[in-house]
């Protein structure tokens, strides 16, 4: 409290996370200083200069997290939690709700593989494997907040070890000795303990499942997390912007409702307001996005910095992307069920059929806007500002979810002329020079993927100053 309260203006949003946190009951001083005199002469002489920058405002915005200058977790977080102690599969019951009229709820019910096991056996089991002392995990992290890892080492109770390397991204031995290698351990996957800061897809779920924003109001969760998702400047401004944007909405689309439940959106403004007090901290530029959470995998890579399936051994061993080695679907319904009406299921139904490429997409790849996805191509693909058409996606993508098979171009441009006819030419496909929403060719590598032999000719130019398709341009 000490650290929160003396700074307040500096490490106003970590003592504000820290209060609604599950370490809420734990002193800031038991995990960044721990016991001993060694830790607690580092802290004063680091406590030195932060109390300079804070009086001479010489503090970066926002503070930075480095994990490297904490305590280690064997000495810290398993003063409490004890790292042998095996856990059985513990339920989890995520309860979402839609971006629709009737704010439709959706309730999944997993079992997370927690797991661990005794040091003296070696069990490979569940997510807390990872921690069995008789289990070393080494990794290298090519930046700096440990969101990209190129290696594994894994080292067994026998002394067998195993490295794996990204093939997507494959590194030199020398560039390996030079990334920043650690061994695994609490703070890998609990990075944000208790420092954390809610998305609004996220915080309103929770506001609507507990009832303090009334879910009967049509599109309040959508609404919720628009107002919530705006740039404000301060903690004032959003307080205004979040009553006038919810306020009008209802005034202006739904008058009748506005009159009757004035009160019920009086109660949802207020809790729209506290949780963007409570997340969002534009002064020191803090919010959801600004530290990665690498607890699951639906806002950021998470278990999938390595699990994504692209992590092989020399040997060819892969480190597997299989859900169901941390958690098991066990129940999904359109309401909020007792427990005895939950139905058993084997696989996650997405609430939009993935086909095609979005079926090989991890989680996070769509869902790392906070915002809930609206189930259009356009909310994610946007359409390129130099498109000569504006044709609905379907125009050309004839299979729904799936780049291929397309209408052919010549459906469309049966002619062509000029450069289009030589030999060298008209072989290729449309897309060789073309992107598929562009039209100018406009890059001079695209040339250069056929002709390399004329990479040195007027290096300085685009290869269409002269020669154009359409006739070809006089020389100057």
């Amino acid at each position: 409290t000490f650290c929160g309260e003396l700074c307040h203006s500096v490490m106003e949003p970590e003592y504000t996370a820290y209060q609604d946190s599950p370490h809420a009951r734990v002193t800031c001083a038991e995990c960044h200083v721990g016991s001993g005199a060694g830790w607690y002469v580092r802290s004063k002489l680091s406590g030195a200069y932060q109390i300079y920058s804070v009086l001479f405002q010489k503090y970066p915005r926002p503070i930075p997290t480095p994990v490297e200058n904490l305590r280690p977790a064997q000495e810290t977080c398993e003063q409490c939690h004890w790292p042998e102690k095996f856990f059985g599969a513990q339920l989890k019951v995520i309860t979402r709700f839609g971006h629709d009229e009737k704010n439709s709820v959706r309730q999944v019910r997993t079992l997370i593989r927690t797991g661990g096991g005794s040091p003296t056996t070696g069990i490979t089991a569940g997510i807390h494997w990872h921690m069995n002392i008789a289990n070393e995990v080494w990794y290298g992290a090519a930046d700096h907040k440990r969101q990209k890892i190129p290696w594994v080492r894994m080292k067994d109770r026998q002394g067998r070890v195993t490295e794996y390397f990204d093939r997507t991204a494959p590194l030199s031995p020398e560039e390996i000795k030079k990334l920043e290698v650690r061994r695994m351990d609490c703070m890998d996957c609990h990075n944000r303990p208790s420092h954390i800061f809610r998305d609004p897809d996220s915080a309103v779920d929770n506001a609507l499942l507990r009832g303090l924003i009334d879910s009967n109001l049509p599109y309040i969760k959508r609404e919720a997390v628009r107002v919530l998702s705006q740039p404000y400047p301060s903690k004032e401004k959003a307080r205004e912007g979040v009553a006038t944007l919810l306020d009008s909405f209802y005034v202006t689309q739904y008058p009748k409702i506005y009159a009757v439940k004035r009160e019920a959106i009086k109660k949802a403004i207020a809790e729209v307001q506290r949780i963007y007090q409570t997340n969002f901290f534009p002064e020191m530029k803090v919010d959801w996005r600004t530290h990665p959470d690498n607890i699951g995998h639906t806002l950021y890579p998470g278990c999938f910095r390595c699990h994504e399936g692209n992590h092989v051994s020399r040997e060819g061993k892969i480190i597997r992307k299989d859900c169901q080695l941390c958690h098991t679907i066990i129940g999904q319904e359109t309401k909020v069920p007792s427990p005895t009406e939950v139905a058993v299921v084997e696989k996650f139904n997405h609430p939009w059929p993935l086909r095609g490429k979005h079926a090989e997409l991890s989680c996070n790849q769509c869902h790392w806007r906070g915002r809930g996805l609206q189930g259009e191509c356009a909310s994610c693909h946007a359409r390129p500002a130099d498109a000569p058409m504006a044709f609905p996606c379907a125009q050309c993508h004839l299979k729904e979810q799936s780049r291929k098979p397309t209408t052919a171009c010549v459906t469309c441009h049966p002619t062509r002329s000029e450069l289009h006819l030589k030999p060298t030419h008209s072989a290729a496909e449309c897309t060789t020079c073309h992107l598929p929403h562009g039209w100018k060719v406009t890059k001079r590598e695209v040339c250069l993927t056929c002709h390399q032999d004329k990479k040195a000719h007027n290096a300085e130019g685009l290869c269409r100053d002269c020669h154009q398709f359409r006739k070809v341009a006089k020389a100057s």
